[in-house]
């Protein structure tokens, strides 16, 4: 067979580019492993925030039906989602009619009238989410 200089010029360009486009894939290859790994598990729970409440009355002690606020802020529940209000009453905890939507930035703010006379355990409920039990006294 005869090798003519077309095809000795195409055989050494087709090998050129062969030889720079593997050096190319084994540089990106190296130059990137974390592109192509998986973070642990706990990593990728970490980064998730758990869902959170907090809440703060406005009030330590108020009279009876007199309104008062409770204030917060929500980690890991939705814009929109409800946040309630219950009321610790003879060992139970009890939902009450008082609730308001979370907002964009994951604040919240309730107006509240309690009636039940005493120190009041109060918390605010999201879902399966409830807030550290705060206290309202009632004169």
């Amino acid at each position: 067979m005869m090798v003519t200089k077309r095809r000795s010029l195409r055989l050494a360009v087709v090998g050129v580019l062969g030889a720079t486009s593997l050096a190319l894939a084994g540089t990106a290859m190296a130059a990137t492993p974390a592109a192509h790994t998986v973070a642990p598990t706990s990593a990728r729970t970490a980064t998730a925030a758990k869902p959170a409440i907090t809440a703060t009355p406005s009030v330590s002690s108020v009279r009876a039906w007199t309104l008062f606020r409770v204030t917060g802020k929500t980690t890991g529940i939705k814009a929109g989602s409800k946040v309630t209000l219950q009321q610790k009453q003879h060992g139970k905890w009890v939902t009450l009619p008082a609730s308001t939507p979370v907002n964009r930035s994951g604040s919240y703010a309730l107006r509240v009238e309690l009636g039940l006379k005493g120190k009041n355990d109060l918390r605010m409920v999201s879902g399966g989410t409830a807030s550290p039990v705060f206290q309202v006294t009632v004169l």
